[in-house]
C-alpha cells in the first residue's frame, strides 16, 4: 500500500463518480470556485458514453420536426410508461445542451451544404439524430474531456474506484481505491454517474465499468431503486463468443439495412408494420420469437446494396470492427443477435436528479428519470445524460447559494482486510441472469435464479472478504441481480 496521498485534498464541495458524458458535463456546470472531484473507475475514456455509436437526438429545426413529435416518439417507444414531465424537459431543454456542445468544439457530421447531417433510427418518425460518423459518443467525450482538463477547479482521478459512501453531517465520506491505495475524502454533495449494469449478463455491449456500483452504493445508503428490471436488449450486436459484444448501431438499419433470418429472408413483417425500424424492444423480441419459429439463432443484417465507399465513410468504426472478424459489410452479411445493452430503470430521482437521500444525486444510465419508460428511444440516452447532469449541478448550486452547511472532516476507521474472493463468483451471477431473464423472462427459472442470487449476496455480506475491486464489483452485481429478479418475479 502506498503511503503518499494521490488525491489533492481531503474535502471537496462536490464528488462526481463516473467520467462519462453525464459526469463530465455535470462537472463543467459548476463555478470556478467550486472544488469538484471527478472519479474515473478505470481510464478516463472507458465508459458506455465513449462507445455510443448512433448519435444524440434533438429537435434543432422546426421545418420538418417538432418538440411534440419527439415527445410522442419517445412515449411510443417507452410504451407510454414514461414520466411525461421528464420527457417534456428532455426534449425542450436538450437542444440548447447540444448547441453548447457544438460551441465547445464537439464535431457533428454535415452534408455537402454545410448543414447538420441528421440521420434516422428505429422509433423516430423524423431525421433528428446528430452524429459524428458512427463514433458520436467518443467525439462528445473527447470534447468534454478537453474542457474538463482546462478547468483548475475540477480534479480528474483515473483508476479511482468508489468503494463505499457513508453519510456524515452535511455530506458524505467517500472511501476510494485509487491506483492500489485506499484513500478517504469528504464531500458536501455527491452525483453518481456510474453507468449501467451490463456486466451482470454474460453478453453485453457494455465495457468493464458497467457493474452497477452506483446503484449498489445508493441502495446501501437507503435510496429508492425504481424499475431496475426495465432492461433494453439491443437487437443487433455482432454475434460472437465475446462477453463484450460489438454493437452494430441502430443507424445501420436507419440507413437501409435489412434484417434476415437463418433462411436469409426478411421477417419483421410478421411482427411489426414498422419492419426493421421498429423500436429496439420490438425488434429484439421479434428475433427471439423468430428464432423459436425457425429453431435457429442465426440472424443477419444486410446492407450490401450500399456502396463500399459510402459504408466506409458513414460507418468507419463498424466497417473496421466487422473486418476484424473477417466480415466485409460491403460484401458479407453481418451476423447479429440481441444482447444486453441499456438500463432504463435505476436510482429513483426527481426532475433535478435528486435521489431520496439528501445531498445525493444521480444522472445518466444509473438514474431512473422516467424519460425512457419501458424502452429507450434510440439516441435519447446521450441527451438524457446532458440534460439531467446539468440540472443536478444547477440544483446543487442553488443550495450552495443559499448558504447550506458544508461538510467537515470526521474521524473514522475503515478495515479493508479480509479473505480473497472465491474465483468465479461474478461468472456465477451472470449465468443466473442469462438463464432467468434474457429479452423475455423465463418463468421456470426466475424463482430459482432469485434464490441463487440472494444466497450469493448473503454470502458476500456475511463473510469477511478483503475490499478489493473484484469483491465490491461482485457485491454490486449480486445486489443488482437480486433487485432485478425480485421485480420480475412480482410482475
Amino acid at each position: 500500500m502506498q503511503s503518499k496521498r494521490q488525491l489533492k485534498k481531503t474535502i471537496y464541495d462536490v464528488l462526481i463518480v463516473g467520467s462519462g458524458v453525464a459526469g463530465m458535463y455535470g462537472a463543467l456546470h459548476f463555478d470556478d470556485d467550486t472544488d469538484v472531484l471527478l472519479l474515473s473507475k478505470y481510464g478516463k475514456t472507458v465508459s458506455n458514453s465513449n462507445l455510443a455509436q448512433g448519435g444524440v437526438a434533438a429537435v434543432l429545426s422546426f421545418k420538418d420536426d417538432s418538440f411534440e413529435q419527439h415527445i410522442e416518439d419517445t412515449m411510443i417507444a417507452g410504451l407510454r410508461c414514461n414520466d411525461i414531465e421528464a420527457v417534456d424537459i428532455l426534449v425542450r431543454e436538450g437542444p440548447n445542451d447540444v448547441r453548447r456542445l457544438i460551441e465547445w468544439g464537439v464535431n457533428f457530421d454535415k452534408n455537402e451544404n454545410g448543414e447538420l447531417d441528421l440521420t434516422l433510427e428505429g422509433g423516430h418518425s423524423r431525421r433528428r439524430i446528430l452524429h459524428y460518423k458512427d463514433s458520436t459518443g467518443a467525439e462528445i467525450v473527447r470534447g468534454l474531456l478537453k474542457k474538463v482538463e482546462e478547468k483548475e477547479n475540477i480534479e480528474l482521478a483515473e483508476n479511482a474506484y468508489l468503494c463505499d459512501l457513508t453519510k456524515v453531517k452535511s455530506g458524505f465520506r467517500a472511501d476510494i481505491l485509487i491506483n492500489g491505495s485506499y484513500e478517504s475524502i469528504f464531500c458536501s454533495y455527491c452525483i453518481l454517474c456510474t453507468g449501467g449494469i451490463g456486466r451482470v449478463y454474460q453478453y453485453t455491449t457494455n465495457p468493464k465499468t458497467a457493474t452497477g456500483d452506483g446503484i449498489r452504493i445508493a441502495y446501501e445508503l437507503g435510496a429508492r431503486i425504481k424499475n431496475l428490471s426495465y432492461i433494453q436488449f439491443h437487437p443487433t450486436a455482432f454475434n460472437s463468443d465475446d462477453g463484450e459484444r460489438f454493437l452494430i448501431s441502430e443507424s445501420v438499419r436507419g440507413e437501409g439495412a435489412y434484417l434476415l433470418n437463418c433462411n436469409l429472408e426478411r421477417f419483421m413483417h410478421r411482427y411489426d408494420d414498422r419492419l426493421e425500424l421498429a423500436p429496439r424492444d420490438v425488434v429484439s423480441k421479434s428475433i427471439i420469437l423468430e428464432s423459436r419459429r425457425t429453431g435457429s439463432n442465426e440472424f443477419y443484417l444486410d446492407i450490401r446494396h450500399k456502396s463500399k465507399e459510402y459504408l466506409m465513410e458513414r460507418f468507419p468504426a463498424i466497417y473496421a470492427g466487422c473486418l476484424k472478424y473477417g466480415v466485409d459489410i460491403s460484401k458479407d452479411l453481418i451476423p447479429v443477435f440481441p444482447c444486453q445493452h441499456y438500463l432504463m430503470g435505476g436510482i429513483e430521482v426527481d426532475l433535478d436528479s435528486k435521489t431520496t437521500v439528501p445531498r445525493l444525486y444521480a444522472a445518466g444510465e444509473c438514474a431512473n428519470t422516467g424519460v425512457h419508460g419501458k424502452n429507450r428511444l434510440a439516441s435519447n440516452s446521450l441527451l438524457e445524460a446532458l440534460v439531467f447532469s446539468r440540472r443536478a449541478a444547477q440544483d446543487i448550486k442553488r443550495y450552495m447559494a443559499n448558504g447550506t452547511p458544508k461538510v467537515t472532516e470526521h474521524s473514522f476507521n475503515v478495515d479493508y482486510t479480509g479473505a480473497p474472493l472465491p474465483p468465479g463468483t461474478a461468472d456465477e451471477i451472470r449465468s443466473i441472469m442469462q438463464r432467468s431473464y434474457f429479452v423475455l423472462p423465463n418463468p421456470d427459472k426466475i424463482r430459482t435464479g432469485l434464490q441463487q442470487a440472494e444466497n450469493i449476496l448473503k454470502r458476500l455480506k456475511s463473510a469477511k472478504f478483503a475490499k478489493t475491486i473484484d469483491y465490491l464489483e461482485a457485491l454490486s452485481l449480486a445486489t443488482v441481480a437480486t433487485i432485478i429478479l425480485s421485480e420480475v418475479e412480482n410482475l
